[in-house]
């Protein structure tokens, strides 16, 4: 009885970990949406009565945001959704995709930025500066990267890609309006290309981004280990196990913010088949609690044999 408590036990707290970071992520999106409505009108009317280029690229970039912010909350809740026949390792793909979606996206709008401003400066459209462009974009650099801030800090907490893609998102936002705070300068200094050349700034750092984002994405979808950190973590929770006498074959791959992890432990050769179990037992549950993430652990037992010391040295 008491092992299935136990096992109920760590069932919950698997469950309930995901529960924090969905709700977590919920809670940041849906901030950040609200924020994105505000910033979109106000740069496209700003933007649109002033003439600018830059402001209003700054404001797709805004709208954009919208598009992102639900494919997070969407990937975020199929990606927490329980084990089922069809997916007995989980659905946590599903935010490895939105977080590609992301990226996509934003190479798609940093390419367009690039587009129509290069067609303004070959049709030798000069653009006016205009103090109420250079409030909007202050503004927006305020406002999203606080954004960026709290997103960030949610992503790092809750180990996911599709909030850290999300961060990046808006601080591409808020890097996009300090361009056009650099091109209302340089407009003011005389140059009259200095809005278009924002504009063109800020396609360049967003296609940038993108390219980071989904190169972080292609590692998750082929297999990378977690971090150097936690494998040391990992590591040293296996060696304060004084259980066990020697370890090897430990390896780990992440799906989303869960680390599936499978290694080999050596124990003595006098212990009993329940015993043996007993020790296995005890390790899952330790790195259940001391691990922030989700974890699915598989421990293969073996007797502390020399030859096998000597086959599989520990690492």
């Amino acid at each position: 009885m008491s092992k299935r408590i136990l096992l109920d036990a760590l069932i919950e707290m698997y469950d309930q970990k995901n529960k924090q970071a969905l709700k977590c992520t919920k809670r940041v999106t849906l901030l950040a949406m609200v924020a994105n409505i505000a910033l979109v009108v106000v740069k496209v009317v700003v933007g649109s009565l002033f003439c600018s280029v830059a402001l209003i690229a700054d404001g797709a970039h805004s709208l954009s945001d919208m598009f992102v912010d639900f494919s997070v909350l969407l990937g975020s809740f199929l990606g927490t959704r329980e084990p089922d026949e069809s997916h007995p390792y989980g659905h946590g793909r599903a935010e490895t995709f939105a977080a590609m979606f992301i990226s996509i996206f934003m190479f798609l709008v940093g390419s367009a930025m690039l587009y129509y401003a290069a067609v303004r400066i070959a049709k030798h459209q000069v653009i006016c500066a205009s103090y109420a462009v250079l409030a909007a974009a202050a503004a927006s650099v305020i406002v999203k990267e606080i954004l960026y801030r709290v997103t960030k800090t949610a992503a790092v907490k809750h180990d996911s890609t599709v909030l850290y893609a999300n961060a990046w998102h808006h601080r591409s936002d808020a890097l996009s309006s300090v361009a056009v705070l650099i091109g209302f300068l340089a407009m003011k200094l005389g140059y009259s290309y200095g809005d278009q050349l924002a504009a063109i700034a800020v396609g360049l750092m967003i296609i940038i981004i993108a390219i980071r984002i989904l190169g972080k994405c292609f590692h998750e979808l082929g297999e990378r280990s977690v971090d150097k950190e936690t494998i040391e973590h990992i590591k040293n929770i296996i060696n304060a196990n004084k259980q066990i006498r020697h370890w090897h074959k430990l390896r780990t791959r992440t799906i989303a913010r869960e680390i599936f992890l499978d290694l080999h432990i050596l124990v003595d050769t006098d212990l009993n088949i329940t015993q043996a179990h007993d020790i296995a037992e005890h390790l899952e549950n330790t790195l259940h609690e001391q691990l922030s993430r989700p974890v699915n652990i598989m421990v293969h037992i073996e007797p502390d044999l020399p030859e096998l010391r000597k086959a599989n040295p520990q690492k």
